[in-house]
């Protein structure tokens, strides 16, 4: 198999969603310059049955193998439209659709997937696709969310959510990344407690270590205003819930970015709860930021 280094990689399995994460990766990889990948997995697709009891399997895998390739075709002809011109690979591989998709995105600059896969059951706002990706994706992942009736904002901003955990800083410097360009602001939200203050404890609060707060996040976003100095950064610092601030962030947004762990994240959980709040609820894509998805160091040090 040929993976191509630097490729913008959609999984494709003939839902709608998918082919909404490719006109929306067929836009992403117009900005970045680089080859949008188009990929399908079939479970039967290097599985040969022998012998006549088994032609009927071999019959069967025959047009599981016609249908991907038929919905790589149909979701390179979508991306055609979005964006004429853009460079198009497509695959059809064998094995497990999340497990094909996390080995693709070893050589990817950016995985992207639909909200929900063609097999998902009613109720279910994520695909487990979807989130087995974001979990243990080896680049960022970004799950095209949103209502593709909603009117397009291409000069929506890009928001990061900021806390103090070390995924934070992947995630402000991919979020500054594609914030510069687009060419649009950057909205970076913190969110300093998880429970409304009680009004009767107001009077003893020390209001002086809650202004501390606003400083965590303009320290945190220091390296990175002088590294972009034309991207306009709005800070936003909040007394709420950490989830509810990202979401109501997202209201008319470009694109949500967060780390793979939020807030109190319990060790051994892949995705914290705020990644998962987003994942699940919000109204535009979201870009999920592993720390060791991005070298947030090499980049601070480019030109």
């Amino acid at each position: 198999m040929d993976i191509h280094i630097g490729s913008v990689v959609v999984g494709i399995d003939g839902s709608a969603h998918a082919l909404a994460a490719t006109r929306w990766a067929a836009v992403e990889a117009c900005r970045r310059g680089l080859p949008l990948r188009l990929v399908s997995a079939v479970g039967w697709a290097t599985w040969s049955p022998i012998g006549l009891p088994a032609l009927g399997e071999e019959y069967e895998r025959g047009v599981l193998l016609e249908t991907a390739h038929a919905m790589v075709d149909a979701a390179a002809d979508a991306a055609a439209a979005t964006v004429p011109g853009v460079e198009v690979q497509r695959e059809v591989r064998g094995g497990v659709p999340a497990r094909v998709l996390v080995e693709e995105s070893a050589a990817a600059a950016l995985l992207v997937v639909g909200n929900r896969g063609s097999g998902g059951f009613t109720g279910l706002l994520l695909g487990s696709v979807g989130v087995t990706a974001a979990a243990h994706a080896h680049c960022p992942v970004v799950v095209v969310r949103g209502d593709a009736a909603r009117p397009v904002r291409p000069d929506g901003p890009v928001v990061v959510g900021v806390g103090e955990e070390a995924e934070a800083e992947a995630a402000i410097a991919f979020a500054f990344d594609e914030a510069a360009r687009r060419g649009v602001p950057l909205v970076a939200v913190h969110s300093w407690i998880e429970t409304v203050v009680d009004p009767y404890l107001v009077p003893y609060v020390d209001w002086e270590s809650v202004a501390l707060e606003g400083r965590v996040l303009t320290d945190a976003l220091a390296p990175w205003t002088g590294k972009y100095p034309g991207v306009e950064v709005r800070e936003v610092v909040v007394r709420d819930g950490a989830a509810r601030a990202l979401l109501s962030a997202a209201a008319g947004a470009d694109l949500v970015v967060v780390g793979s762990r939020g807030y109190g994240a319990a060790r051994g959980l892949l995705l914290g709860s705020v990644s998962q709040a987003m994942l699940q609820h919000a109204p535009c894509p979201v870009a999920v930021v592993r720390s060791r998805t991005v070298d947030a160091a090499a980049l601070l040090e480019q030109p």
